[in-house]
């Protein structure tokens, strides 16, 4: 028994990150010696589907707990919040565009088919962005509708902020302890689900993926790896005059990381809760921005939109003008915002992107096709860059504050 305590121990004192690390190396050697172990990849599927069933009960608890605990409203910090989202992901499309134009791409069109129907346009996916809004509280929590989760829990926030005692603040403050104690369970077993997704991820995907469409693959990803590096890090200068990489880097492998393989913004809110709390930011804030960034920073959805309806104008010997791209940019930073926060949400907007050069949707759908082929790379890197920057811009919020009023910005 003092044996096994000493093994746990042991691995709740090792970094996660290094934990996460092994369990990566683990999963791709069973992968490649015991492939037809699929038991192996349920570890993948037992982690994601805990993350995604507490992540809604999660955000309504937290959120809910924010208003009526707090003794102010939400100031210009959450404001400022939002135009950082805003800007990131329209610059991130701008990027795009140039860096499609730089290496512009093709792509193999052919008789492929998909069931699923892209939104008509941007008016249907703002509709359904309001739709959303007003499904009911338990139907949304239910079916991990994060709109619906996150205004339901403002208005109830709000009401209870009204009438709540200090019994009722004190209920709300141990039940979403309670909950972030249980997610922090879970995520403590990341390294096991890690293990399991990436087992799963090689025995079904075969190293084709990388001959195939291996230009489109570094295009999209060296554009996310550039605005990580490179944009992120200006506009996070900008703003609180420090170095900014010891913030970028530290979201990277603590938020990205493990985004990049649930390959979902929903399912990894927990983990940018608990980093928020780690970077000692106010829980008021970031209990309502860092669901919201789930929903409307999407920085990697707006590269992906942008660089595929491209390379289609390009197969199909379109002629792309400056003015159209800026429509496209501004287009695929709105389509963004819709984008669903589960794996492969941004690429039915591709259609309705593509519908701006009179694209027709059946050639469209060949592009989304094409997108859940790479999607096992582009949409785990859009994954990280979208999950990872809602904690980046919260923070430097944060920090802007801080240093406005005179406060030192914390060593990371």
């Amino acid at each position: 028994m003092n044996r096994l305590k000493s093994i746990v121990d042991k691995y709740n004192s090792t970094s996660l990150v290094l934990r996460i690390s092994i369990g990566i190396v683990i999963g791709i050697i069973f992968a490649v010696i015991l492939p037809s172990f699929r038991w192996i990849s349920g570890f993948g599927d037992l982690f994601v589907g805990s993350l995604k069933a507490i992540a809604p009960v999660l955000v309504f608890v937290l959120v809910t707990a924010s208003f009526v605990q707090s003794n102010s409203k939400l100031d210009k910090r959450f404001g400022m919040i939002v135009f950082f989202y805003m800007l990131s992901t329209l610059i991130s499309a701008l990027i795009a565009v140039v860096f499609s134009y730089i290496f512009p791409q093709t792509l193999s069109l052919g008789d492929i088919s998909i069931s699923q129907t892209p939104p008509a346009g941007i008016a249907e996916v703002l509709r359904n962005l309001f739709t959303n809004m007003i499904i009911n509280p338990i139907e949304s929590i239910r079916s991990a509708n994060y709109i619906g989760v996150l205004f339901w829990a403002i208005i109830f926030g709000l009401a209870l902020k009204k009438i709540a005692t200090d019994n009722t603040k004190n209920m709300f403050t141990d039940i979403s302890k309670a909950i972030s104690v249980a997610v922090k369970w879970v995520i403590n077993l990341a390294p096991f689900g890690i293990m399991g997704l990436v087992y799963d991820a090689v025995v079904h995907n075969g190293i084709e993926i990388f001959t195939s469409y291996g230009q489109l693959i570094l295009l999209l990803v060296g554009c996310m790896v550039f605005i990580w590096l490179v944009a992120h890090p200006v506009i996070v200068a900008c703003a609180i005059r420090t170095n900014p990489y010891p913030l970028i880097f530290k979201c990277i492998r603590e938020s990205g990381l493990t985004a990049f393989f649930t390959r979902s913004s929903a399912a990894n809110i927990p983990v940018n809760m608990d980093l928020c709390e780690n970077l000692g930011l106010d829980k008021d804030m970031y209990s309502v921005s860092i669901p919201l960034g789930a929903t409307i920073n999407m920085n990697g959805a707006a590269v992906t939109i942008t660089i595929m309806t491209l390379a289609t104008a390009h197969t199909l010997g379109l002629s792309v003008d400056i003015p159209t791209t800026i429509i496209l940019s501004i287009l695929a930073t709105l389509g963004a915002c819709g984008a669903s926060g589960v794996a492969g949400g941004s690429l039915l907007l591709i259609p309705m992107a593509c519908s701006l050069f009179g694209i027709s949707n059946d050639i469209a759908m060949q592009v989304v096709s094409i997108g859940f082929i790479i999607g096992i790379i582009q949409d785990s890197m859009e994954t990280a860059l979208n999950s990872s920057s809602d904690v980046i811009f919260a923070a430097t919020t944060e920090y802007f504050n801080w240093r406005k009023e005179g406060k030192e910005i914390p060593k990371l």
